[in-house]
């Protein structure tokens, strides 16, 4: 250990202080009873703080006979505080470049966690319009289907397991692809998910055109989904997650034919 280094940290005036840590007081104490110089220091800084405390009282009587016994001294007596008192000045100054210190850090904190919050609110107000001209843009995108003369309109009634569910599609055979309005069907219990399927009546012959696996979280419910089928009905059912290689017919919630 560097002795002079360690004396000239201030950990020693706090030590004295009582500003330290269970475990720091144990190290400083651990270090006067291994290094004279440190205990020696330490006495120092002690004394300088009683002889500072000492030098405030001024309740002690002190009368013209004591003055003038000491201008008779031939000796004048020094009392060798400079050290200490250099030592306690340090110590001081010390504690106020803590203070500065940690109320400078504190404002960096503060001022780091403002920018933190300004810059997540603008990534959130950013995502906001971006889903405004994504949903709006949808919107004129359906506008524009639901208008087309050549799109076939295919009402999907409730059935017997939920006689009040009811969806709509609307097939663009253009593009090969149906627009479902699946507004009128339930949640689905937890576990389980809609499954679509386009049908061909003779024979019955269904083909799954896949899981409405955005039910819940998607607010329009309106699905886009690709199909190159010559659909003669679509029916929607009710299956476990992930969807069945075919319908569960007692899971029909909703089934319409396509119009000639």
């Amino acid at each position: 250990m560097d002795i002079n280094k360690y004396i000239a940290s201030g950990i020693l005036e706090l030590y004295v202080a009582g500003a330290l840590s269970e475990k720091e007081n144990q190290e400083v104490f651990e270090a006067i009873q291994k290094y004279p110089e440190v205990k020696k220091e330490v006495e120092a800084i002690e004394n300088a703080i009683m002889q500072l405390t000492a030098a405030a009282k001024t309740d002690a009587p002190y009368s013209f006979q004591d003055i003038k016994s000491q201008l008779k001294t031939k000796t004048p007596k020094v009392i060798p505080i400079n050290k200490p008192r250099n030592n306690w000045t340090q110590y001081m100054g010390w504690v106020a470049s803590l203070v500065l210190a940690t109320c400078l850090i504190y404002t960096i904190n503060q001022k780091n966690t403002l920018e933190d919050k300004i810059v997540k609110e603008r990534i959130q107000l950013e995502g906001m319009i971006n889903d405004s001209y994504d949903n709006l843009a949808k919107a004129e995108k359906l506008i524009e289907v639901f208008r087309d003369k050549d799109i076939i309109s295919v009402p999907l009634a409730g059935q017997q397991v939920s006689p009040t569910s009811y969806a709509k599609v609307y097939w663009d055979k253009k593009t090969n692809s149906i627009y479902l309005d699946a507004k009128g069907l339930p949640e689905p219990p937890k576990g389980k998910v809609y499954q679509v399927w386009s049908l061909k009546l003779d024979p019955l012959t269904p083909t799954s055109l896949g899981t409405l696996d955005t039910f819940t979280a998607d607010t329009n419910k309106i699905f886009t989904i690709s199909n190159a089928n010559e659909s003669e009905a679509f029916g929607i059912t009710l299956e476990p997650a992930g969807g069945s290689k075919s319908p569960t017919l007692e899971q029909l919630y909703t089934l319409g034919a396509v119009s000639s």
